[in-house]
């Protein structure tokens, strides 16, 4: 029978054992790895036939590579078996240190999905000769004992079961490729994540740009600053049409934060609309000193690694809208003829100073404050002081003064002339009452010829000479076109108190305007 150590016997050097461990781990790609493995076995380890069984994702075993036979190769690459199937033929036959030989005694019963190309043959003509069904396996494993692969071996080169060397050799063989496969899925895992960072790299890239130009060439005003607590903190980028839209280079821009643009009555907006993000309307400063009605929209963009906040701003123009929305209110709040406050808004501003409690009750919340002639009310605030007539107990002596002016022969001017005539003597003589009361006095119209003065911080006396001087400023004669008109005025004065409704004021200066026209010497003999 001979041994192993016979001439016949044609055992790989150890020399070329060492190449073929060397060549695994040259390969670039999974496929070559697997491959360079099964060529392994066939130039060093003396079998004719080897393949590679990889264990896939779901748990089944692939044919993934095999060498020795061509035909062989075309059956079964790319043929799976069941992962059951295969821990049932590795826990079979014979345990050879880590090699699991099933003999032809055993083999000829199995039947399950495991690829094979095993063939029948007459039986062994002596002890260790190989037989056709005989199968050897190589499991390939981690070294926690994770399986990856199963190595088949066929076709000894000297037609025996192979001794202690060869297995030996196998064995050892199957190890290095169990470490030559684990470098090759890492390498894939390291390619496959470098290729996705460049991917995700090139996708941020082209994000990048996208927001850039987005940005930059947006036709509205854009702005982004770090979010510094409750502070406003300097613009690290603007755009242009935020330069344009301040008259501002970007260089003097990059240097301000909103704080130092907004116009001081909307900071408080301004404050309350970035803490949060959200959207605010205000004014900002030009570089000539003007202010433009804008939207501000403010969007917190947190950074993914914790870092800085940032706040993306856009700046939209509403000046027109803004514009137009002034003239709008100014239209329902004024008289179309004279341009004064008209009856609702001379209401609105006197009962704004007034509460429904009397003088000597306890303060309340006043909604509003009273203004002048064109200023916008300021914000409600939370002290009220009570209003009381300047000759009431307690006071100091000055009062909100309500001046109730009637024209006298006004309807003749309407009779005589028209219409057209008369609304040029009621703009005249709304001209004359403005440019003889104070700034922060109010002028109104209530209605046909009848005009109201609001006064604050009068007394008594000078009441009556402000009476006196509206009076004068009226009656002089004022010509339209071609004729000279002349109206007269009376005057009652009321004073504003709390715990009296408008109406109750009014009515008291009207009744005191009445008075003093029947007080005077010619009503008194036309009336006999």
């Amino acid at each position: 029978m001979g041994t192993e150590t016979e001439p016949y016997v044609r055992l790989a050097s150890l020399r070329e054992l060492h190449n073929a461990v060397a060549r695994l781990n040259t390969a670039r790609s999974m496929a070559a790895t697997l491959q360079t493995i099964v060529d392994g076995v066939v130039e060093a380890v003396d079998f004719e036939l080897a393949a590679v069984n990889l264990v896939r994702p779901d748990g089944d075993l692939l044919v993934a590579a095999v060498a020795g036979d061509t035909e062989v190769e075309t059956n079964l690459a790319g043929r799976t078996g069941s992962r059951d199937s295969w821990q049932r033929r590795l826990r079979m036959g014979e345990r050879w240190g880590e090699l699991c030989f099933i003999p032809y005694t055993e083999a000829w019963a199995l039947d399950d999905d495991v690829p094979t190309w095993t063939s029948t043959g007459p039986a062994p003509r002596y002890p260790d000769e190989w037989h056709p069904m005989d199968l050897l396996y190589a499991p390939m494993a981690t070294a926690d004992g994770e399986l990856l692969g199963v190595l088949s071996v066929d076709r000894p080169s000297n037609g025996r079961r192979p001794g202690p060397w060869i297995r030996e050799a196998l064995q050892l063989y199957a190890s290095q490729a169990a470490i030559a496969i684990s470098n090759a899925r890492l390498r894939g895992n390291m390619q496959r994540a470098l290729q996705r960072l460049e991917r995700e790299q090139q996708a941020l890239r082209a994000s990048e740009e996208s927001f850039r130009q987005a940005f930059e060439y947006a036709p509205s005003g854009m702005a982004i600053a770090e979010v510094d607590g409750e502070e406003q903190a300097p613009l690290l980028r603007v755009n242009d049409a935020l330069c344009r839209l301040l008259g501002r280079p970007m260089t003097l821009l990059r240097r301000c934060s909103f704080t130092d643009l907004v116009h001081p009555e909307d900071i408080g907006v301004l404050l309350r609309t970035s803490a949060e993000g959200g959207r605010a309307e205000l004014r900002l400063s030009r570089r000539d000193g003007s202010y433009v009605w804008v939207s501000l929209r403010n969007s917190v963009v947190a950074d993914t690694t914790d870092g800085p906040r940032f706040l993306l701003t856009h700046v939209e123009d509403i000046e027109e809208r803004k514009r137009h929305e002034l003239q709008l209110r100014h239209r329902a709040s004024h008289d179309s003829l004279t341009g004064l406050p008209n009856s609702a808004e001379l209401r609105q501003r006197l009962g704004s100073r007034i509460c429904d409690r009397p003088g000597d009750g306890p303060p309340l919340r006043a909604t509003d404050a009273f203004t002048g002639l064109g200023t916008p009310a300021p914000p409600p605030y939370d002290h009220h002081e009570h209003l009381v007539p300047p000759d009431a107990p307690g006071s100091d002596g000055k009062g909100l003064a309500v001046l109730f002016c009637d024209l006298d022969g006004f309807k003749s001017i309407n009779d005589r002339h028209g219409h057209g005539y008369g609304d040029a003597a009621l703009q005249e003589v709304a001209r004359r009452l403005l440019r003889a009361v104070r700034d922060d006095d109010t002028v109104a119209r209530l209605g046909g010829d009848e005009f109201v003065v609001l006064a604050d911080g009068l007394g008594t006396a000078e009441a009556s000479d402000l009476a006196v001087r509206l009076r004068q400023a009226i009656i002089p004669p004022m010509r339209v076109e071609d004729r000279v008109l002349r109206v007269g005025a009376s005057f009652g004065i009321g004073w504003a108190a709390c715990g009296t409704t408008t109406e109750q004021i009014l009515e008291s200066a009207d009744q005191r305007m009445y008075l003093e026209k029947r007080s005077r010497p010619h009503h008194r003999r036309r009336a006999g």
